[in-house]
């Protein structure tokens, strides 16, 4: 099982799959609504731990995600196009594409045990494209 995520903007990058744990997609509904609502939304909530570079490779995914996730609301390039893959032997499970994509939350965690670090990463859709979301999956993996 792999993920494969890449985030696409004014600087496009990919997390690396050896840093990818979890990806969960959650559609939000207001828990106090008796019928089906406007009011709804998506999220994509990803976690993982922050590897460091190795053999002077620079690039580093998770540290591109924090600079991300300080892009202020007035610039445009807070928002973001996103892709996650999910492939299990061969077969791609599930696909994920947010378009308008911005991050709501972010954070790192440092121990002195492992040496390595976790990063949770939330995500949502903009509210006014929640329809150019796409879901897919199902069909062997490229």
């Amino acid at each position: 099982m792999s993920y494969k995520i890449t985030v696409e903007g004014t600087e496009s990058f990919e997390i690396a799959k050896e840093c990818v744990r979890s990806v969960k997609f959650t559609t939000d509904i207001p828990l106090d609504s008796n019928a089906r609502t406007k009011d709804v939304g998506s999220t994509l909530t990803i976690t993982g731990r922050i590897l460091t570079a190795v053999d002077g490779d620079p690039f580093d995914s998770t540290r591109k995600l924090a600079l991300w996730s300080t892009v202020p609301a007035e610039k445009a390039d807070c928002y973001r196009k996103v892709t996650v893959e999910h492939v299990a032997a061969g077969v791609m499970e599930r696909k994920y594409y947010f378009p308008n994509a911005f991050v709501i939350d972010y954070k790192e965690d440092f121990g002195d045990e492992e040496g390595t670090g976790t990063f949770t990463l939330v995500l949502k859709q903009k509210k006014d494209k929640l329809n150019k979301i796409t879901v897919e999956g199902g069909y062997p993996a490229m």
